[in-house]
């Protein structure tokens, strides 16, 4: 197992200048708009985070005393927990046809602190053996436990599109379209998530971020500096679902969970 924070090699060239692991220093945004004829559900907040990326077949551990910092496991992604978590993306994608012949899958995600985590969204960029990229799943999840996996193929400007299939703000209903677009995992990183219902957008959720590399060191000042970032990007997405709430925003009820072939 490698360790910690030891850089993984580039086998293959790949449409990414970091070498993992890496730490985003990121900030997420949320914007709710009023669209007509619907709910006054106006509101927009940003918050600090930061998030891994990862190489799954070099998966960092920490030191022996502070592993509790941050664990990758495969129970909190797509598929079956008793495989790894490379092993689960492969049989997804062979679901759809997509062999990447000894490619590499980089993941962007919560890490598990202190035996918890929560991620509203995983990316991964999946490459072909000669170093291009041959889809990205996003893998969303709910904070009813519950995960759904997009499989996008975007254009050479990184944009995709995808029907919403899954429950995720208690305020939305389950239809519309997903505009998306995502930067190669580079020493900048942006991603968009709009949603557009009956022709215009009520959601649109981004994320930039600033790559740095995962040393110990980092890994430990990250840590002080945005302690239990998976309790704190649970906390406040429910505190905002109350803020909406009180404000008597109406709750569309929460549909039976249909689950994906290899992904719950």
């Amino acid at each position: 197992m490698v360790t910690a924070l030891a850089a993984s090699p580039v086998a293959a060239p790949v449409h990414t200048a970091v070498r993992t692991p890496a730490l985003y220093d990121a900030v997420v945004g949320h914007t709710r708009r009023v669209v007509p004829g619907g709910p006054p559900a106006a509101n927009a907040f940003s918050y600090g985070v930061h998030m891994w990326l990862v190489d799954l077949d070099r998966l960092p551990t920490l030191p022996r005393g502070l592993g509790w910092l941050a664990r990758f496991e495969p129970r909190d992604h797509l598929g079956s927990p008793a495989l790894s978590l490379r092993a689960n993306v492969d049989a997804f994608l062979a679901q759809h046809g997509i062999d990447l012949a000894g490619g590499r899958v980089l993941m962007l995600a919560n890490a598990r602190v202190a035996g918890y985590v929560f991620n509203p969204i995983s990316v991964h960029w999946c490459y072909h053996g000669t170093g291009e990229l041959a889809c990205i799943v996003a893998e969303v999840h709910n904070t009813y436990g519950e995960r759904h996996a997009y499989l996008l193929r975007p254009d050479p400007a990184g944009r995709a599109e995808a029907d919403k299939a899954f429950y995720v703000s208690p305020f939305l209903t389950v239809d519309g379209r997903y505009l998306m677009r995502f930067s190669p995992p580079g020493e900048q990183l942006s991603v968009t998530m709009a949603l557009q219902q009956d022709g215009a957008t009520p959601f649109t959720a981004t994320l930039r971020g600033t790559a740095r590399s995962a040393t110990l060191g980092h890994v430990l000042t990250t840590s002080l500096r945005r302690p239990f970032m998976p309790q704190r990007v649970s906390a406040l997405i429910r505190w905002q679902g109350i803020r909406l709430w009180l404000r008597r925003v109406p709750v569309v009820r929460r549909p039976k969970h249909i689950a994906q072939e290899g992904v719950t």
